[in-house]
């Protein structure tokens, strides 16, 4: 293992990474008090190299390494990606591809649900990992030794774990299935935080133009304060403040100053100005500023069974496959499925289809049924049924 602290050191390692098909790539990084991810080390472990990268390093040049990461025929090894994905997108302006996520390819292959790295890496590895120094400040210098070595095990176990793993799915014929996860969680939307997007996580709890107008005003304001100071969202204004800010309108600094949710003090503050200010521009014309959102339509009447069958068949199907039902479907779109058969659901759609959306579909139109053997059950053809 190195530590590569210099642009020249740095390209030799990259040079050393092209000659392999994959590598592995892990981060760690500081966000506790942070809107933007402080990345402090980038481990990488690829044929025989392993290097870790301090990119907190004065006068080194990431743009070597980051081409690297943007070559389309080197598969980069990640596991839980999603935050590392971010990193990277903000760093080189898209998605590295291809990759390829150990822990959703661990739950096609049937070795558990959301399972953590150090589970995985004893199951297929049968190595233990110690976790010292999990929860550590990595951008403090100088790093210990025992630091290093615990950062550079998450990518060499993780070198080692991608080849039995892929494997394992092509032996199941399941690579197919992770390759349309990849696709999914390599969607740049999932990486850009666009202020007047900033709306959509929030829950919507009134479908009046006023309220929607308001949320989202104050959410988009949030967003941009966050985003510019560099602090957690949480820190400029909780989800609950906005929530009854949105109930409440308060038109005036004095108004927001007497909610319940708003901090003491806080209307004293030049935030309160501008956030006063987000909230009237709202309210000059809340249709305009409402964003466009569908209400959910009721269930039909009597679908209550419906759903329950579907759940048995979920389970059954889940069970047959090796795999947790919430990787395929969850009560939601079960829900969804039971009221329409063209439901815009994960389940009907590419291999979940194949795996359980079709055996939905023709349950719900009586061509097969639910029965027991012993105390097992099963899935059968209904008698007379034309499949």
């Amino acid at each position: 293992m190195v530590m590569i602290a210099t642009t020249e050191a740095l390209q030799s390692v990259c040079a050393d990474l092209r000659r392999a098909d994959f590598f592995a790539v892990d981060t760690e990084f500081m966000r506790e008090n942070t809107y933007w991810s402080k990345l402090c080390l980038i481990q990488v472990a690829g044929g025989e190299t392993e290097a870790i990268i301090d990119p907190l390093a004065e006068g080194l040049d990431l743009r070597p390494f980051l081409a690297l990461m943007a070559d389309p025929a080197i598969t980069k090894v990640f596991h839980a990606a999603r935050q590392d994905l971010e990193i990277f997108y903000r760093l080189m302006g898209q998605v590295p591809l291809p990759l390829f996520d150990t822990q959703i390819a661990a739950m096609a292959a049937g070795l558990g649900d959301s399972i953590g790295y150090d589970t995985l890496v004893q199951k297929m590895l049968s190595r233990r990992i110690d976790k010292g120094s999990r929860f550590t400040d990595w951008s403090r210098r100088p790093l210990s030794d025992k630091q290093l070595a615990y950062a550079i095990g998450d990518v060499t176990h993780l070198r080692d774990l991608y080849p039995r793993l892929r494997g394992r799915l092509e032996k199941r014929g399941r690579l197919g299935w992770v390759d349309e996860e990849m696709q999914a969680i390599a969607d740049p939307r999932l990486y850009q935080f666009d202020p007047d997007e900033a709306w959509r996580r929030m829950k919507i709890r009134k479908y009046t133009p006023q309220w929607l107008a308001i949320m989202a005003s104050v959410a988009r304001w949030r967003e941009r304060e966050a985003q510019s100071r560099d602090k957690p969202r949480g820190r400029i204004l909780k989800d609950d403040a906005i929530y009854e800010i949105a109930q409440q309108a308060p038109a005036s600094i004095e108004a927001l100053g007497r909610l319940r949710a708003i901090p003491r003090g806080f209307e004293r503050s030049s935030l309160a100005r501008s956030l006063i200010s987000a909230v009237q521009e709202a309210l000059k014309d809340p249709d305009r500023h409402a964003p466009q959102v569908t209400r959910p339509k009721a269930l039909p009447q009597g679908i209550g069974p419906v759903v329950e069958m579907l759940k048995v068949l979920l389970r059954i199907k889940a069970e047959s496959l090796g795999v947790a039902p919430r990787l395929i479907a969850n009560t939601a779109d079960l829900e969804r499925l039971a009221a329409c058969d063209d439901a815009d659901i994960a389940a009907l759609r590419g291999w979940r289809r194949e795996a359980f959306g079709e055996d939905a579909l023709r349950l719900k139109r009586g061509e097969l049924c639910l029965s027991l053997e012993g105390q097992r059950a099963v899935i059968a053809p209904r008698q007379g049924a034309d499949l």
